[in-house]
């Protein structure tokens, strides 16, 4: 019974971290995409002080 509740819960630790890492691409992508768009965002200003984010 030992080895069994063990498979199961490495099989859920697995599961969980997958499901983890796969949400933690989709916040990199949107982070990503925020940061090209305030490239596009800034304007042609050349005063440095318009951006919309403290990069």
């Amino acid at each position: 019974m030992g080895p069994l509740l063990l498979v199961l819960l490495l099989a859920l630790i697995l599961f969980g971290a997958g499901f983890a890492l796969k949400i933690l691409w989709w916040v990199a992508v949107v982070v990503l995409v925020v940061w090209l768009l305030g490239f596009v965002m800034r304007g042609t200003h050349s005063g440095g002080r318009n951006r919309w984010y403290r990069w």
